[in-house]
């Protein structure tokens, strides 16, 4: 604001209405709060230094006392106890009660006379061998409290003298010393002597102890002693400290034992089980805690606290020694001798599958050391995911232990202790009963955390073949299903919610296990001796996953969110554990759903309407080419829930969005070729097998130069393209050829020996799936009938022996003959080799290193017959289909063909191979020129038709398309559709002689008016025959 001749100054106005007096007020009211502050400040700080004061004249003072007490204790019992005599430890003597007044482990002097006490204590009773007259004198019953009061004040000071010195006597604290006058021997002995559980006051001493929480000395005297022992150490006899925890633990609910129970985190398994391999270092003390009933109480102590969520360990020693990881390996190497008991309840295996669940919950995936076997598991790695912190990477040796201990003894004596009393016979009107949802509940959550956490491959083996786990299961399932009533589980995962549905975890252990079950059943065992679920269950069990599935992926479909595993010892997942678990079920039930899909397609036992969801639509299809749909969530992890047909829908309109992206960019001056027919696949390599993918992507067109080196008449407008496929798909996988063989039933698959005859073969290999692809991507049908096992390739997939079969049936039954031969094998001298003939040439291989000299037995003879299969189906073609395959997948996405199984994919290469359909072509068809449906004309020619051998008809529609195969899915959808146009304007005589000509660009066929069907017949005959390739046109 510009001056305005006033100087003085204006009264500030304060806008929000408040006074300067109102200012003035909370000001002084904010200085009072402060200066309050600061006296009350001032009051804690002198209460605090009196007290400070008053704890410091007090520990001078007793400090002081000690002193003097100290001094008088000398000159009386001497420096180093010279003047003490059995008469010292009875009741009316003052050398312990002035010895545990001015004891100070610290001390050296005082250390000294504890140890010179023990000694001497020891050498008294080993003379008398009466340690209650030495401590009570003639009389313990009137002197009892004053005695247990000295020996429990005694053992406690010997402990905790060995615990503060314990890094100077670091070398004496675990191995079991020759000469029994080493200081740490002589306080453990006497600590061994006081606490012997013949005499009366055993249990309050050892209850004192666990009161002064013992087993956290304990732990750092073992830690200490742990870390400075040889490696080359071994504890063969039990050590003083051995045998004291031995005496210890044993006290712990035992009856009649009086000893209080103590906080489980002060306690055995808190404190000593979370030691890294405990039982290496105390094997005695192993066996005191599995067979003396303690490990019972142990883990009914933790189960409790784990419910509910009061369970804390100690410290972890180290990254790869955590706390939860060394008492699951503690715990397991001693449950084995728990359940194995005659007495183990049902109540006890529940227990030790909670603690087993909370324990595995916590701990790092650990992976399979065998390569060739992870590399088939069930469980994949990128489902095993850390969160963002810190990965842990367990010691070797703790996790060679709980992967060891978790192994068939374990699973045998858990599923049989927790199964024992289930009936497998269903069909109760009432469901299973609480006992049975109780195991199931605690066996499936044990099951599906260790499925996460362990290598699987030898639990499979186990749980699959060894125990009751997929009848017991498949019983529960059958049950709930046909009552439509599923018992919640929730209180087996306390992370699961009190809604989730009752079949997450029955289906999340069953799955994988009867899937691992049937890669290794054979056909036989399957179908015939309906092993291991009769096909009626079996088609029970199709239903239950494809609602399941619907349900999960459908209805109420996941939150799109990297499931992860925890890394602390909690007990439950971060993230979303309910959205883990669904995750995890849609998962392993899509596998298994897949899988019996391809048992039913190699011989049908359920109608195909079976695995199909009834909700499919047109608003389904078009949501299903859309990323992040769950229509389209649903094609990528369960597409066979949708009717083939649809797929096909949903597969073109991906192709169609593909081409229409592309344009023609180019076309017409980039990708035009000369092709000679009788040199069609060398033409072809030469000019195609260069082009980029965009180019792949775009038209194609060819002109054909026949035999006498002139161009063939005729335009390609997309015919003469359709045309060039067919003819070169037949030449290229021609088994004269050399690239391609096939089997008996004269389906084709890649020459093992392709690279004997061609130097290229892998580049040719690689240029064929480009053709298969370029045909697929067109919507041209080829007549490529590939073998099963091939087609898998295409997809990715292993095959197994079931799949064998399809290559050689013969080699197969020999197989099966050998898995089922009841003699010694070995007498058959047979070894881990194969033998190959290609082309006369035999070349020996070995299955496995060393296969030569290992001979085939009936231990191993199972392994063998796989390792054959595997062979034969996946090795030997590994870098034929790996180069076709990546040809293939320049234009087809393997998502894309993921959407079918190998039947399905044939169908999609070369349509039915059924005869062709001619009503429907006569359905959809055009007609021009003044023809129509009912002319004369047409009638004959559809009459002539349907009496054409099947080769012929192929022959007619290859004339009129360029592609002897209709659309898959009908003549409807033929673009454009069949058109019949007449030629030859009247029907003169003239124009009768001409022969039929055809427009494939256009899928027409210019058709004269014969007179009859014998003239219309044979004018076809002659053109669809001549070979004229375009000339006629």
């Amino acid at each position: 604001m510009f001056f305005n001749g006033d100087s003085s100054t204006r009264k500030r106005v304060d806008l929000g209405g408040r006074s300067s007096k109102e200012r003035d007020r909370k000001k002084l009211l904010e200085q009072t709060r402060l200066e309050r502050n600061r006296r009350l400040w001032v009051k804690q700080q002198y209460a605090a230094a009196v007290k400070i004061q008053k704890w410091f004249r007090g520990r001078k003072a007793v400090e002081a006392e000690h002193s003097t007490v100290r001094v008088k204790f000398h000159g009386t019992y001497g420096n180093c106890c010279q003047n003490v005599d059995r008469h010292c430890f009875g009741p009316d003597s003052d050398f312990f009660r002035q010895l545990l007044f001015f004891f100070n482990a610290k001390n050296s002097d005082d250390f000294t006379i504890l140890v010179e006490t023990c000694r001497l204590l020891l050498q008294n009773v080993q003379d008398s061998g009466d340690i209650m007259s030495l401590f009570a004198g003639g009389d313990y019953s009137t002197k009892h409290a004053l005695v247990e009061y000295r020996v429990k004040k005694l053992a406690f000071t010997c402990i905790w003298a060995i615990y503060q010195n314990r890094k100077q006597l670091k070398d004496q604290l675990l191995i079991m010393p020759r000469d029994s006058s080493i200081t740490a021997t002589i306080l453990l002995e006497a600590v061994v002597l006081l606490i012997d559980p013949k005499l009366p006051w055993a249990c309050k001493v050892v209850g004192y102890l666990l009161q002064r929480n013992v087993f956290t000395l304990f732990r750092e005297i073992v830690l200490t002693g742990k870390e400075n022992m040889r490696s080359d150490s071994s504890i063969r006899n039990a050590s003083p400290l051995e045998r004291i925890l031995a005496l210890v633990i044993s006290h712990v609910g035992q009856k009649p034992c009086i000893c209080p129970n103590i906080d489980l985190q002060w306690s055995f398994s808190s404190q000593m089980l979370t030691i890294p391999l405990l039982w290496q270092l105390f094997p005695s003390l192993k066996e005191v805690f599995a067979t003396q009933g303690l490990s019972q109480h142990h883990i009914n102590q933790m189960a409790h606290c784990m419910r509910n969520n009061t369970y804390v360990l100690p410290k972890d020693l180290s990254v790869e020694y955590p706390g939860y990881a060394c008492l699951l390996g503690n715990m397991l190497e001693t449950t084995g001798a728990v359940l194995s008991r005659a007495d183990c309840s049902f109540e006890m295996a529940i227990d030790i599958a909670a603690v087993t669940t909370f324990l595995l919950e916590a701990l790092p995936p650990i992976k399979s050391s065998i390569p060739e076997i992870r590399q088939s598991s069930t469980l994949d790695e990128d489902d095993m995911a850390l969160p963002d912190e810190m990965e842990i990477v367990l010691n070797k040796d703790l996790e060679h232990e709980i992967v060891h201990a978790m192994q068939s003894h374990f699973l045998l004596q858990l599923t049989s202790v927790l199964f024992g009393e289930i009936s497998m016979v269903s069909g109760s009107n009432h469901g299973p009963d609480d006992k049975e949802v109780a195991a199931i509940g605690a066996a499936c959550a044990f099951l599906h955390v260790a499925f996460n956490t362990l290598p699987v491959e030898r639990m499979m083996i186990v749980l699959a073949f060894r125990t009751e786990l997929v009848q017991v299961l498949w019983s529960f399932m059958k049950q709930c299903h046909e009552n439509k009533k599923w018992p919640s589980l929730p209180d087996q995962l306390s992370y699961l919610p009190g809604d989730a549905p009752g079949w997450l975890l029955p289906l999340a252990v069953f799955c994988p296990v009867y899937k691992y079950m049937l890669m290794l059943v054979d056909n036989e065992e399957f179908y015939e001796q309906e092993k291991p679920l009769s096909l009626k269950d079996v088609g029970c069990l199709i239903v239950i996953l494809r609602q399941a599935l619907w349900q999960l992926l459908w209805v109420n479909p996941k939150v799109h969110s990297n499931s992860v595993k925890p890394i602390k010892n909690t007990s439950a997942y971060s993230g979303n554990p309910t959205e883990s678990i669904k995750q995890r079920v849609s998962l392993v039930a899509s596998e298994l759903l897949s899988q019996l899909q391809d048992w039913n397609n190699r011989r049908q036992f359920a109608p195909s309407s079976d695995f199909h969801a009834d909700v499919v639509d047109d608003s389904f299809i078009s949501q299903a080419v859309i990323d992040g749909t769950k229509a389209n969530d649903i094609m990528k992890q369960a597409p066979f829930l949708v009717p083939f047909t649809s797929r096909v829908k949903i597969f073109n309109s991906q192709l169609l969005a593909v081409r229409q992206r592309q344009g023609h960019h180019g076309v017409f001056t980039r990708n035009r070729y000369r092709i000679r027919r009788d040199h069609i696949l060398e033409d072809a390599y030469n000019q195609m097998s260069a082009l980029s993918e965009e180019d792949l992507r775009g038209s194609i067109r060819v002109s054909f130069i026949n035999e006498f080196g002139v161009e063939e008449a005729g335009i390609d407008g997309g015919g003469i393209f359709k045309d060039f496929m067919e003819n070169i798909t037949q030449a290229a996988f021609d088994v004269q050829y050399g690239l391609f063989k096939e089997t008996s039933d004269h389906l084709l698959y890649p020459n093992p020996g392709s690279g004997m005859l061609h130097e290229q073969h892998l580049q040719f290999f690689h240029f064929l799936g480009t053709l298969l692809a370029k045909a697929m991507f067109e919507g041209i049908l080829v007549d490529i009938p590939f073998a099963t096992f091939f087609l898998s390739k295409l997809k990715k997939k292993y095959n197994y022996l079931n799949d064998l079969p399809s290559l050689d049936s013969e080699l197969y039954r020999h197989l099966i003959f050998l898995k089922r031969y009841q003699g010694d094998i070995s007498d058959l001298e047979l070894y881990f080799v194969i033998v190959n003939n290609e082309y006369g040439e035999l070349t020996e291989e070995e299955l496995l290193p060393g296969g030569r000299n290992q001979r085939v037995t009936n231990d191993n003879v199972i392994p063998f017959t796989h390792l054959v299969s595997n062979y034969r189906l996946n090795y030997q073609i590994r870098l034929q289909s790996s180069h076709f395959m990546r040809g293939f997948q320049q234009l087809i996405k393997k998502e894309w063909i993921d959407m079918f199984n190998e039947h399905e994919l044939q169908l999609l290469i070369s349509g039915s191979l059924d005869g062709l359909d001619i009503d429907d072509l006569r359905i959809h068809s055009n007609y021009g020129g003044g023809y129509h449906s009912e002319h004369y004309v047409i009638e004959m020619f559809w009459e002539v038709l349907k009496g054409f051998s099947l080769e012929n008809q192929k022959k007619i529609l290859k004339f009129v398309t360029g592609c002897s195969r209709g659309p898959l899915l009908g003549f409807k959808h033929l673009e454009p559709l069949f058109c019949i146009q007449r030629a030859g304007g009247t029907a003169s005589e003239e124009a009768l002689d001409r022969l039929p000509t055809s427009a494939t660009c256009m899928n027409l066929l210019k058709l004269p008016p014969y007179r009859s069907k014998e003239q219309l017949s044979t004018k076809l005959l002659y053109a669809i025959n001549a070979d004229a390739g375009f000339d006629l046109s």
